[in-house]
Formats: C-alpha cells, structure tokens, sequence
C-alpha cells in the first residue's frame, strides 16, 4: 500500500528547464520526510504538484488516498501548505487572517475564533493579534503564515523551508508544534536547507538533485556517506598551509578543502578521537603551529557538495516556473483573491 503522500515518475519541464526528471517518493502515515537539496534541485516544484498548485507532464501522485490528478479539490481539502513565501493579507490583522481561513474551511464562526485564539497563543503573536499584518516583522509573517496552515489540523502537511527567517527560539518552537503534529498522526513533508531540522524532525530524508532522488535514507546513514567525521585544522602561519594540508592527505578518506583567508583545512576521515590525537602527533612533529583543531560531523553542505558535487546555487526552478495564472505561483494567487473577498466577512466576524 501507498504511504500517505505517493509519487512514481513525476516530470515536469519549463521550457529548457527539467524541474523534476522521474521525481519517486512514498511517505508512510505519521511520519515525516526531509526533502533536502541544493536551490534549483527540484524540491519547491514537487511540493507544488503534490499540492495540485502544478500539473506533472508525466507521473502520478496520490496523497491522503487520493489521486492528485483526478481528484485535486479533494486533495485540497485533506492538506495544509506552507509556502517559502508567507501568503497573508496586510491589511487584515493577525487575528483577523485566521478567522478568515478558518471560516474558509467551513468552520463554524465560534469554532475558528477558538482556533484562532490558541494558534495565536501557540506561536507568540497574541499582543499582536489585533494589528495589521502588514505592521508585523518578517519573522512575525512566517509565523502567522504557519498557524494559517493548522488552522485546520489536516492529515497531511507540506512544509517548504518553514523556518526561514524564523529566529532560533522561535525555530525550536516550531520543531515542538511540528513534533506535537506528527504524534498526532499527521503526515508531513518538509522542505528545508538546514540539516539540523531534518535531524530533529526528519524519519527518512530524501536528498534531490536536478529533479531527480539522488539518495535516500536517515540522516546518520546519509553523513556516513558523506564520510562519517571531519578533521578541521586551522594552523597559525598562512605559509605552513601547504605543509598541514600533506599531512592531512596521510590521514584522510577524500579530498582536503583549504579556506585560505581563515587559514582552515577540513578532510574527511575515520578513526574519531584516536585519529585527531595522532594528526596532533603528526604536526607537532613537523612543527606546524595551529590554532585550532577539532573533529565534527559533516554539514549540510558536506552531504551537498558529496552528493550533488556542488553547494547551494542559483534557484533555478523558481525562475523557470510560470506565475499567477499559470500553476508556479498560482496558489499565492488564489490566496490573495480568497482574502481580498473575505476581507470584510473576517472583520463582520471579528467585531461580533
């Protein structure tokens, strides 16, 4: 049985642009999948025709049960979405915007101002709640943005890069609402250039290059491809950077990156703190002076340039895609018109 979201040979290509190239995906019920890749690699464009918000040349998709083709308006009432971009109304206050999507759902009005109330409570903004949105921080926009999206408590979520711009605090705070979410049952998928959170929240992680599954698995299975460890070096004298990088190589499992203007060495290794003792043995004994050594995990970049052989780059799926009107961003769109003719309802709604 399919999982609750399901893809098997999605394709979609905008003009030259090969957004996604046979896209296969299947997330159990209640769990979440980290869709990681580079900028350009395909992820917004999945997310966006497992939304129904763009229709796949080629490929099928199912979520929730329901096949996202044949069956879109279904789908959507089954989903919460949340953008890279937040999509609320300036000029409808914090309290005001949830209300309206609440009762855009069909909620009954006593219900959706109770919803309202405790998603405001939940994720900080109740001393805001009654100014205008366009008055809020960047932050404090995503934030009200999120709580849109569980307005609802779908069964099934879409996340893409929901913490961008969040705060640290406010970020860990998410984690927790998300954590709460899937214990629930929910299922998600998320979308995100921080490895961090798809360590804390991620069960399976799914890393995307050039529309295409590139690598699959958790996220310690994925750094222990990446090579499992990380030697850093950063030696004293900026002449001496030729000489630790040779003594590196000897202990090394791939190749040394130099950053020359912080004079710091990284290799891939094995061999954890028994290792880093010898590669102080081994500069000590060639009187290489350094400043700082240590021994780490691979970042999210490491997992990046390892798989993908490059780091983040231009997004190029977001420049390929079509605008209002046209799938891409039709769904900020339709957003915009729901809140332009639910404007006056939210603020009958509010001010009974």
């Amino acid at each position: 049985m399919p999982g609750a979201i399901y893809a098997e040979g999605l394709v979609k290509t905008f003009g030259d642009v090969r957004a996604l190239d046979g896209v296969d995906l299947d997330v159990p019920e209640g769990t979440v999948l980290g869709l990681l890749g580079p900028n350009g690699a395909g992820k917004t464009t999945t997310v966006r025709v497992l939304t129904t918000l763009l229709q796949p040349d080629r490929g099928r998709a199912v979520v929730a049960g329901i096949d996202v083709l044949k069956h879109p308006n279904e789908v959507r009432r089954s989903i919460g979405l949340s953008g890279q971009f937040a999509a609320v109304d300036e000029y409808l206050t914090g309290r005001e915007n949830l209300q309206m999507v609440g009762r855009l759902y069909q909620m009954k009005a006593r219900a959706a101002k109770a919803r309202t109330a405790e998603l405001l409570e939940r994720f900080n903004l109740a001393d805001a709640a009654d100014r205008p949105a366009k008055t809020y921080s960047g932050g404090m926009r995503r934030r009200l943005d999120l709580a849109a999206a569980l307005v609802v408590s779908p069964p099934v979520m879409f996340m893409d890069e929901p913490t961008t711009g969040l705060d640290p605090r406010n970020r860990q705070q998410l984690w927790g609402i998300i954590q709460e979410l899937v214990a629930g049952g929910t299922t998600l998928l998320l979308t995100t250039q921080y490895l961090e959170e798809a360590d804390h929240l991620a069960h399976d992680i799914a890393v995307v290059d050039h529309g295409k599954v590139i690598a699959r698995g958790t996220s310690d299975q994925l750094k222990a491809r990446t090579g499992g460890e990380r030697v850093e070096v950063v030696v004293h004298e900026r002449d001496r950077i030729a000489s630790a990088r040779e003594v590196l190589a000897g202990f090394g499992k791939g190749e040394t990156s130099v950053e020359e203007h912080t004079r710091k060495l990284t290799v891939p290794v094995s061999g954890g703190a028994k290792l880093l003792a010898e590669v102080i043995r081994e500069l000590d004994g060639r009187g290489i002076e350094i400043d700082d050594i240590g021994l780490r995990r691979p970042t999210l970049d490491d997992v990046f340039i390892s798989l993908t052989g490059h780091g983040a780059e231009r997004d190029a799926e977001q420049d390929a895609a079509p605008h209002d009107g046209d799938g891409g961003h039709a769904g900020a769109a339709a957003a915009r018109s729901r809140a332009a003719e639910g404007r006056e309802a939210a603020r009958k709604e509010t001010a009974r």
